[in-house]
């Protein structure tokens, strides 16, 4: 009986001397890993029978994750991974990108004390979801070259989203992603290359089996969150709707200059938020849309 005290007790000094739990160490641990193989860096096979050793039950759906976001030829694009993950996981997902932020500050946060803190935090599920698909598309773009989506079908229905809130955030993750694949042709490059935007704009995924721009459910109730690190909390719609909105004026801009036809100009006006004038409020260029479409039904 002796014995079996003194194991237990010597059990519990050895967590409190290392301060953390099993669960702990190891989101730590898929912190470091994501933060050191995001981007271009390749884990070998190594590295993936670490991260997938030793692995608490209730972390094996979040250690899936983080092996898929830093792996090349992943199957972040199947049903499984863009399907709405369990509300645990969610928070897990969230919490290892949080210390990785955490790392690159110059007065970092102790670890254990930032994990408690946000497990204890009331984080909404719009937050943590965000945060999924912002990961996730974030992994595509960095892993899955050359970008190229034009066989994917984005099928909403199919991905256990509770609300029409949940599905527009996924499309403007998706979509502000893609974005980016032309914003320096656009933006960048003098002057614009158009050409070279049309081309990526032609490998855009579907959604629902409908061309990107025909999706235009984006009335579910605006929230706020923090977007950008260093930055308060702003209006989630303003933010990614107006880089919605962007990406459908480049594409007009490219229809235009690459020798587009009137039915394809008029399909995107048209069928798109373009002209969606209540919307208008989330972007900046609520004037130049204003004026685009007097002038047109002056015509």
């Amino acid at each position: 009986m002796k014995k079996l005290v003194f194991t237990f007790l010597a059990s519990c000094l050895t967590l409190i001397a290392l301060g953390q739990t099993p669960e702990q160490k190891k989101l730590i641990e898929l912190s470091k890993s994501y933060q050191n193989f995001m981007f271009r860096n390749e884990p070998n096979k190594q590295d993936i029978a670490d991260i997938t050793s030793s692995v608490p039950e209730n972390l094996k759906a979040t250690t899936d994750f983080v092996v898929q976001t830093i792996s090349n030829n992943n199957k972040l694009l199947s049903t499984a991974f863009l399907s709405r993950p369990e509300e645990t996981t969610l928070k897990q997902i969230y919490i290892l990108y949080a210390l990785g932020a955490n790392a690159r500050n110059e007065y970092p946060i102790d670890n254990i004390k930032l994990i408690d803190s946000l497990s204890n935090k009331d984080l909404s599920s719009y937050e943590l979801l965000d945060n999924y698909y912002g990961m996730l598309f974030a992994a595509i773009s960095n892993k899955n070259q050359p970008f190229n989506l034009s066989k994917v079908n984005l099928t909403l229905n199919e991905y256990k989203l509770k609300d029409e809130t949940e599905k527009g955030i996924l499309v403007l993750q998706a979509m502000s992603f893609c974005g980016t694949t032309i914003w320096g042709y656009m933006n960048i490059v003098k002057p614009a290359n158009t050409k070279k935007a049309y081309d990526g704009i032609k490998k855009f995924p579907k959604i629902n089996g409908h061309p990107y721009y025909q999706y235009t459910d984006f009335y579910f109730k605006d929230f706020d969150i923090i977007i950008e690190e260093g930055k308060g909390a702003e209006s989630y719609k303003a933010y990614y709707i107006n880089k919605f909105y962007e990406l459908l004026m480049s594409h007009l801009i490219c229809l235009h200059n690459e020798g587009g036809s009137e039915k394809e100009k008029n399909d995107l006006l048209l069928g798109s938020i373009l002209k969606e004038r209540k919307l208008y409020k989330y972007t900046k260029y609520k004037k130049t849309l204003e004026e685009a479409f007097q002038t047109q039904e002056k015509e």
